[in-house]
């Protein structure tokens, strides 16, 4: 049965979606006392990427924006696979997010508002966190953006 942070999600016409497989030798997340930490998750929506490329090249940073909300949610997901619960958050404690730039684009923090304003909207007063937005020369995959998040669990 889904929870309150779902029925939100649901509430804003989003569905969490599976977690993404990881495309490497790594795990989604992992749990270090009260902390969930995900790795760095990609705009993936049914295991591939919609869109590739440098944003401020093949990528505008509006589309960027949205793909950034696509690692959110999939960040989400990630918690909830060792969670059990996206109920347990206790808030979000920091974003990290990567923008594939072409050379003169500047506008990371823009392109990562697109998470931090997802988690605020679906998480509250919880979803407020600190937060880096990096510019990159490439990601795996030529995805143009690529989020991490770390939370802190209640009850853990």
């Amino acid at each position: 049965m889904a929870g309150a942070v779902e029925a939100k999600l649901a509430e804003l016409g989003l569905t969490l979606p599976d977690v993404v497989p990881p495309l490497a030798s790594y795990q989604p997340a992992v749990q270090s006392g009260v902390y969930v930490h995900t790795s760095g998750q990609l705009p993936m929506v049914d295991g591939k990427l919609a869109v590739t490329g440098k944003v401020g090249a093949e990528v505008t940073p509006d589309e960027a924006k949205e793909l950034a909300k696509t690692c959110a949610l999939n960040a989400l997901a990630a918690v909830k696979s060792v969670a059990g619960d996206l109920d347990r958050i206790a808030r979000v404690v920091k974003v990290v997010g990567f923008v594939a730039s072409a050379s003169d684009f500047t506008g990371q923090p823009a392109v990562i508002n697109g998470a931090s304003e997802l988690l605020g909207a679906v998480l509250g007063d919880k979803g407020v966190h600190a937060r880096s937005a990096v510019g990159v020369a490439v990601l795996p995959l030529d995805a143009p953006v690529e989020v991490e998040v770390q939370v802190e669990l209640a009850g853990a």
